[in-house]
């Protein structure tokens, strides 16, 4: 064999071929095992089963966070993190010369963050990557760490609209507010009926934040949109427009940034009991996320499964809302 073959089986012009024979025999045979000659029940043999290219590909699916990067993170060594918040103080008025000095009482509170491990394994056999002549262990982590990434997203997601934990200890909790809520039926004029993504619900939400100035100097906020809402505001003239906007819109059909904001679509986006999409928009200071392991993946042959390949990918992360005022929720109906 070595005179014939120095190289890998695939790079091996007889026994190439000979695999390449096995397989045309056996591709009407679903989950076939070259070693046994029995069905496999691995799904991993699926994508030899379907096609016999070089190139496993992956499905569709999100690759890895797209929110991440609109988050304030912090690395995390224990069980439970603290963030410190400090309030406002109003400045006072000098009296009389050589008066006391009025103290202000500056109101400090914090909130809690607590992680969660998260992890996503798969097992590959031996007979599994010698039919697909090609190694598929990469591909299988890179799949693995996408749905880690996604993970992530959703837990920016759920600190964003969920309950917040304060006090000293962490123990009082704080739901998400009605009044940081834009209503599915909002309108700036004319009767109220319910919409999808508008520029008047953008506006809004906008306006909430400049209200409580909640947007720091130099920050953009972000918009978080599914594809319904970003379809809905590309039906609008002011996007596509070059009169207003000189963004992916006009050319790609996809928006970037638009009214002082910047928009990321997931699909990850979540939904209220009536089905309606809770569109958020936020500056990065208000979630903070804390990784107390980021994302990492191996591969280790596993001898009780006969040695068989197993991925595994694993993080330990979670998040916090740090201020509501920071967040705006604005529902949308997405069959409008």
């Amino acid at each position: 064999m070595s005179s014939l073959c120095e190289g890998s089986l695939s790079d091996c012009p007889v026994f190439g071929v000979a695999i390449l024979e096995l397989i045309e025999d056996s591709r009407h045979q679903t989950n076939f095992n070259f070693k046994t000659g029995y069905k496999m029940s691995n799904q991993v043999t699926e994508a030899f089963a379907q096609q016999y290219s070089a190139n496993v590909d992956l499905v569709f699916q999100q690759e890895g966070s797209r929110l991440r990067p609109y988050v304030t993170e912090d690395p995390m060594g224990a069980e439970y993190k603290y963030f410190d918040r400090v309030g406002a103080v109003n400045a006072k008025l000098k009296g009389s010369r050589h008066g006391d000095v009025q103290y202000s009482d500056t109101p400090q509170s914090r909130r809690r963050v607590s992680f969660e491990d998260f992890y996503s394994a798969d097992m590959i056999d031996k007979e599994d990557k010698l039919r697909m002549i090609i190694d598929p262990t990469s591909e299988y982590v890179t799949t693995a760490v996408y749905a880690l990434g996604r993970q992530m997203d959703e837990i920016i997601l759920d600190a964003a609209l969920g309950t917040a934990y304060t006090g000293k200890t962490g123990s009082t909790s704080v739901s998400f507010p009605a009044s940081q809520q834009i209503a599915v039926n909002f309108v700036e004029s004319g009767g109220a009926t319910d919409s999808n993504l508008t520029i008047g619900k953008l506006r809004q939400a906008i306006l909430k934040l400049r209200e409580a100035e909640a947007i720091k100097d130099g920050e953009t906020p972000v918009c978080i949109i599914n594809a319904a809402a970003e379809n809905s505001l590309l039906r609008t003239t002011e996007v596509t427009s070059a009169d207003f906007n000189t963004v992916k819109a006009l050319v790609n059909g996809e928006i970037n940034t638009f009214m002082g904001l910047e928009f990321c679509r997931t699909e990850l986006v979540r939904k209220d009991a009536s089905g309606n999409s809770r569109v958020v928009v936020m500056p990065k200071s208000a979630i903070k996320m804390a990784v107390a392991s980021d994302i990492s993946a191996k591969v280790d042959p596993i001898p009780h499964k006969f040695h068989n390949f197993q991925i595994l990918a694993e993080m330990s992360a979670g998040a916090v809302r740090m201020y509501e005022e920071k967040v705006v929720e604005i529902k949308c109906d997405p069959t409008k």
